[in-house]
């Protein structure tokens, strides 16, 4: 909770930024050669507190309607808005994330504590990420596999037609790694009553948002013998409600539940519904995956390798060793 004990007034500056890609990032829904983010810098008190969202089109997000979003509370800003009051003015989305993270950084640097204290938590502590491979045809993703084949886990997207072969490949490429998937809305019940079993046979462990988010109630009926986890179908808490029948496990995303004082809640909740935990990210900079390292103590997967997936990053950025990735220093976020 806030230790200020006086409003005041806060400066905000807005930031387009660009990271290149390490190659091609490609999902179902398309392909990427760079991140284009924006972040937010707050002042107040000779502090600054800075936060990054990557605006998503799957959401009707843009940067121009993230940066307008973001911009008309200024006046707010300068009346001495906090995190609690910005839950009321801006819905869950990407504008939202980036002030929240900003404001919790800055409340942080205000007060002279990390951020995890602020928020009443243990210390953070390294934590081993997932690694994307991104989505290809069989042989290429072979190929990346076998790049990837130290690592212990994999996330391997996929998208439809075709899928069995890539899994199989992967499977070649990385015989020892476990293995999840995300669908990323791609298939339809008859794909998943098809290819879950043979699915369990090649090792995965989980599936990632295999329907559509607004055609997913078959998930209800269905025998999942594949355990499925809500990504686009899982925003904040109030996504929870009916969800509750339909996935095993729910991936929280600092963009979609609007920052992390939304993302630490939902988190709670979830686990109070009997629902697994993982954490996950946009292909974004060590900025973005600061504060969800907060979420991700103690997830059932943790998946912010966005960092790595870029030829670039921020300075002071997360410390990667292999897939092991250590919490912030100051110097980056809270």
């Amino acid at each position: 909770m806030s230790r200020s004990k006086e409003r005041v007034p806060i400066t905000l500056s807005i930031h387009r930024e660009r990271f290149a890609i390490d190659g091609v990032f490609t999902i179902a829904r398309g392909s990427r050669t760079q991140a284009e983010v924006l972040s937010v810098t707050l002042q107040a008190d000779g502090a600054t507190g800075r936060g990054e969202c990557l605006p998503y089109a799957r959401y009707g997000e843009t940067l121009d309607s993230v940066a307008a979003q973001i911009d008309r509370l200024r006046p707010a800003l300068l009346g001495g808005l906090d995190r609690l009051g910005l839950q009321a003015l801006l819905p869950a989305g990407a504008a939202r994330n980036a002030l929240d993270c900003a404001l919790w950084d800055l409340e942080a640097r205000r007060a002279g504590m990390r951020a995890w204290q602020l928020a009443g938590l243990s210390e953070p502590r390294p934590l081993v990420t997932a690694y994307t491979l991104s989505l290809d045809d069989p042989e290429a993703m072979q190929a990346s596999a076998t790049r990837q084949a130290d690592r212990p886990l994999l996330k391997v997207k996929l998208g439809g037609v075709g899928d069995l072969a890539r899994l199989e490949a992967v499977r070649r490429g990385a015989p020892d790694s476990a293995l999840i998937i995300d669908a990323n809305e791609g298939w339809s019940v008859a794909d998943y009553a098809a290819l879950a079993p043979r699915l369990l046979a090649l090792g995965v462990t989980m599936v990632e948002q295999p329907f559509p988010a607004d055609d997913d109630a078959a998930l209800s009926t269905l025998e999942r013998s594949l355990p499925v986890c809500a990504d686009e179908s899982c925003h904040d808490r109030a996504s929870l409600e009916r969800l509750a029948d339909r996935y095993d496990m729910i991936n929280i995303k600092l963009d979609k539940a609007g920052g992390l004082t939304e993302a630490l809640a939902l988190r709670d909740e979830a686990r109070r519904r009997g629902l697994g935990v993982m954490v996950g990210c946009m292909v974004a900079s060590s900025l973005a995956m600061a504060p969800a390292m907060l979420v991700a103590q103690g997830a059932d997967i943790v998946d912010l390798d966005g960092p790595l997936l870029l030829a670039e990053d921020r300075d002071s950025p997360l410390l990667y060793h292999g897939s092991d990735v250590s919490p912030s220093t100051p110097a980056l976020w809270g």
